[in-house]
């Protein structure tokens, strides 16, 4: 489906080279195979979004989406938490893309929103409604939780439920979100920070000995279709 390859790069970490691509992701809303008013929404999106300098949308996205685990693009974050079963369930996942002829790299991993919408946008619609309709309450509260915010990002994640035929009341999520202790304050920070021991990554670090950059795994979802 169109709408959800599209959807997953707008919800993807801006990179800068998206702003090369500007008139075709506006074609491409133009051409999305939704309704009318949702594809309207959808250009209006992308054309607030390439209104921004690169750095202030990417500044805009880990503001919302990478401080605290309330608005995460991974899905199994809002299911497993930090359960045991979480990497068995990742393990599965990658075992039914390698199945349907999808190969990810080493950096990504496969619950990560964006790179869920490349691939079912190449299965049929059945099992696109399927697979969605698993996780609409995740996807319904990260509307209801990204409309209290004021994020315009939240319309991405409304149409992704219509998508998936999705019968959850984003109103009612709203209201819930909006009773919800934001984890996204400084001071909810500091507290992730007091509470959790410190933690040492496994990727080496760069040339110059700075830090990797703390980005999304997945951040650039590129699955790509393989040959069985």
């Amino acid at each position: 489906m169109k709408a959800l390859k599209l959807i997953g790069v707008l919800l993807d970490y801006p990179q800068d080279e998206l702003w090369a691509h500007r008139e075709e992701l506006l074609s491409a809303c133009a051409d999305s195979d939704l309704p009318a008013a949702r594809a309207q929404q959808l250009k209006q999106f992308a054309d607030e979004l390439f209104g921004l300098e690169p750095m202030a949308a990417q500044e805009r996205w880990l503001g919302l989406f990478d401080r605290g685990r309330a608005m995460s693009l991974l899905l199994f974050e809002h299911i497993y938490g930090e359960s045991r079963d979480r990497g068995q369930a990742m393990v599965d996942m990658i075992e039914t893309f390698r199945r349907n002829g999808f190969e990810l790299d080493s950096r990504e991993l496969p619950d990560y929103l964006p790179l869920v919408l490349e691939y079912l946008a190449h299965r049929p619609e059945a099992e696109v409604v399927d697979w969605l309709g698993h996780v609409a309450h995740i996807i319904a509260l990260l509307a209801g939780r990204a409309a209290e915010r004021n994020s315009p990002y939240a319309a991405l994640f409304e149409t992704l439920v219509e998508v998936g035929q999705g019968k959850v009341d984003l109103a009612l999520m709203r209201r819930k979100a909006s009773e919800e202790p934001r984890d996204d304050t400084p001071e909810a920070m500091d507290k992730v920070w007091e509470e959790e021991a410190v933690r040492f990554g496994v990727e080496a670090p760069q040339d110059d000995c700075s830090p990797p950059r703390r980005l999304p795994a997945g951040a650039r979802p590129t699955a790509s279709q393989v040959s069985p």
